[in-house]
């Protein structure tokens, strides 16, 4: 039975210990187990121990190659017999884009969705540095940008969890009175920092993401391996149980809504499935990954199957 407890959280604030709580947590999508994300994918992957390897070229056949590793074509192309030469996997290095805007510090139920944003961003960085990789991020309040270079070992998690908390700490003591800005200083600040080849993973409700900044995006895809997590929250669909008027924000502006009222409620669910077709759309047509998650719900509830 799964359980609807977050350990060390209370679903506002947020604490270094429950963060701290992905990392043992993250050994359960180490190969030759499942990855991460075929789990939330529904994919299978091939059990692999350890790093892929790299194809590096073609040279005349020497003995004690491997004869499963001979090229039948340049082989048959020039006479003589030929075999593939492959190293280990590069180093793909992976930056988190973490929103921390103010219609992220909203939640109707379990949690805010920035906290269920922390908890993914700490599963994935305690993953990446335990599979030798290094794990930097670029976090967005909406009115400032934090670049947190790519770093291995534990110093990398550390780095991004530690100012996670503190920021999220100060969001919710201020009044929010100034319009975020839009995807597009991020996208410029990731080209910087994601080193070609490198991944990219956005963990956002991108209710600010607009056509042109689209088309950015794919654009960072050209050389980087991009992924979207969209967070949401039950309410935004109109998903709830609560039947009256009720004064609703995304942080800035305030809006009285009736969910007694059936067209309401269907508004907001056709403008929300609206929202994620468009970004699911964007993601198979540029060859990127998206997987979403509910605010209502722990993560591992809804990553583990």
């Amino acid at each position: 039975m799964k359980s609807e407890f977050v350990p060390f959280s209370n679903g506002v604030d947020l604490s270094l210990d429950e963060l701290l709580y992905y990392q043992k947590q993250s050994v359960k999508w180490l190969p030759p187990a499942k990855s991460l994300w075929s789990q939330m994918l529904g994919q299978h992957q091939s059990r692999q121990l350890g790093r892929g390897m790299d194809f590096s070229e073609v040279r005349q056949y020497q003995a004690g190659d491997d004869i499963r590793a001979i090229d039948w074509r340049v082989t048959a192309r020039t006479g003589k017999t030929h075999t593939k030469l492959f190293s280990e996997e590069r180093e793909k290095p992976l930056v988190l884009y973490l929103d921390l805007s103010p219609s992220m510090l909203f939640g109707s139920k379990l949690m805010l969705k920035s906290v269920l944003m922390a908890h993914m961003a700490s599963l994935i960085a305690w993953l990446t540095v335990a599979q030798r990789d290094r794990i930097g991020a670029l976090i967005d309040t909406g009115s400032q940008l934090i670049e947190l270079k790519p770093t291995s070992r534990n110093r990398g998690p550390l780095l991004i969890l530690q100012k996670l908390v503190t920021l999220h700490a100060q969001l919710l003591s201020q009044p929010r009175v100034t319009k975020p800005h839009s995807f597009q200083p991020a996208i410029q600040a990731l080209r910087r920092l994601a080193p070609k080849g490198g991944q990219v993973v956005f963990i956002s409700d991108f209710v600010r993401l607009n056509e042109q900044e689209k088309q950015s995006l794919s654009q960072l895809r050209q050389h980087n391996s991009v992924r979207f997590i969209h967070i949401s929250d039950p309410l935004e669909a109109g998903l709830t149980q609560f039947r009256g008027t009720e004064k609703v924000t995304d942080g800035i502006r305030n809006q009285w809504l009736d969910f007694s009222s059936k067209q309401s409620r269907q508004q907001l669910e056709l403008a929300f499935n609206h929202q994620q077709q468009g970004l699911k759309t964007l993601a198979q047509k540029t060859g990127m990954s998206f997987c979403a998650l509910s605010s209502d719900q722990p993560l591992l509830n809804q990553i583990s199957g």
